[in-house]
């Protein structure tokens, strides 16, 4: 067993006579959760073994598939391996805890989209809703019913005459209205 430049001797060593890379984490760093989705990006390429020797230390052991057949360039080559899964690592750790904290919101995202693809809502549904909230404001005249948008311009005017017939001023205001339609066509 040879250890890695750079890394404790403690943490990651190569085994080149077993031709195989092993990492040993403290396990309160560590979720299993994060361990088991950093070694599934690896077992493509790699043999990965999963071992808890005890209660505080998690044992990583990556052999790869193909190995380079020098001995200094397979130590390179594990070497990188260890420094891949070691990244990797700290990736679903953090993953982890951010899908952790927002577990909450997560769920309630899951909850709406599950209930919208439940269709549409049923007659029972509609019968309990309650539509006889107010209309709301709309002071830009934006939210004109087609009829109210399209109508011909003579209807305008009867239903102008008619609403207004009530006071002399009001007639006036009325005919002076539609008489300025009229002249805009």
């Amino acid at each position: 067993m040879s250890t890695i430049e750079g890394i404790p001797a403690d943490v990651a060593h190569v085994d080149l006579d077993e031709k195989r890379a092993v990492l040993e984490l403290d396990a309160t760093l560590y979720p299993v959760e994060s361990l088991y989705s950093a070694a599934f990006v690896f077992i493509d390429r790699h043999y990965v073994f999963l071992d808890r020797p005890d209660a505080q230390k998690l044992r990583i052991v990556v052999t790869p598939k193909k190995l380079e057949a020098d001995p200094e360039a397979a130590k390179e080559q594990l070497r990188g391996v260890v420094g891949e899964l070691a990244n990797e690592l700290v990736t679903a750790a953090w993953r982890h805890q951010i899908t952790q904290e927002n577990r909450a919101r997560i769920e309630a995202v899951t909850l709406q989209a599950m209930a919208g693809s439940m269709g549409p809502p049923s007659l029972d549904d509609l019968e309990d809703f309650d539509f006889t909230d107010e209309a709301f404001e709309d002071p830009l005249g934006i939210a004109l019913s087609w009829e109210e948008k399209y109508a011909k311009k003579g209807e305008a005017k009867a239903e102008a005459s008619e609403g207004t017939a009530d006071s002399p001023e009001t007639s006036d205001a009325a005919e002076a209205t539609a008489e300025a339609k009229g002249e805009e066509e």
